[in-house]
């Protein structure tokens, strides 16, 4: 860090403890990089974001509450000069084309090393951009969703086995309808129910 340069100050948020407090420390140990609030969910993200106005913040892609692209798209409104990474698990496809649209500058995987995301802290602060050259072609491969954006909305109301009823009550839709959506769904995905469907959705990273 050069003299007098302010250190990039950053937001960690990340479910899983143990691996937001080893970053933190990681990321403590670089003279220009000053981690000045973590958060354990999607809602605590946009608190501490809000409270204290980071420059980066560095995001786990599934969280309780909202994810971590539903958090990078607040931010995008409510803190313009925030930039957004998403670290992740789960590096399916879909995230990252939806990571994208919302203004996402840095998309990779949980193994990367501590100096690499230092390093990928600093190119996005500085206005640079940085996905993953694996998900980045995992994501080309496997090329757009089948779904209709009203068929995705459905199908993701049914991934944790929810009733037909509720679904239809979330959705604002008749049952029927709900069902003639699952269907449509489930044909498109070459699956034989639902619950294959959600399946094949998921893998894709298409909901």
């Amino acid at each position: 860090m050069t003299e007098n340069a302010a250190p990039v100050r950053v937001l960690l948020a990340d479910d899983e403890h143990l691996i937001r407090g080893a970053l933190a420390a990681l990321l403590s140990l670089e003279d220009d990089i000053e981690v000045v609030a973590q958060a354990g969910s999607g809602t605590e993200a946009l608190a501490m974001a809000q409270a204290h106005r980071p420059d980066v913040a560095v995001l786990d892609l599934q969280m309780p509450g909202k994810d971590g692209i539903e958090v990078a798209a607040a931010l995008r409104l409510l803190l313009p000069d925030c930039r957004c990474m998403i670290v992740t698990g789960h590096g399916r496809p879909g995230y990252l084309k939806r990571a994208l649209e919302v203004g996402v500058r840095g998309f990779l995987p949980k193994t990367v090393s501590a100096a690499d995301l230092a390093g990928i802290i600093r190119t996005v602060r500085s206005g640079g951009r940085y996905v993953d050259p694996e998900l980045a072609a995992d994501a080309i491969s496997a090329g757009e969703t089948p779904l209709t954006p009203r068929e995705t909305d459905v199908l993701e109301l049914a991934a944790d086995g929810t009733p037909i009823a509720e679904i239809a009550e979330r959705a604002s839709l008749s049952q029927g309808t709900v069902r003639n959506y699952l269907s449509s769904a489930a044909t498109k995905l070459g699956a034989e129910n639902r619950h294959a469907a959600v399946r094949i959705a998921r893998e894709h990273g298409w909901i």
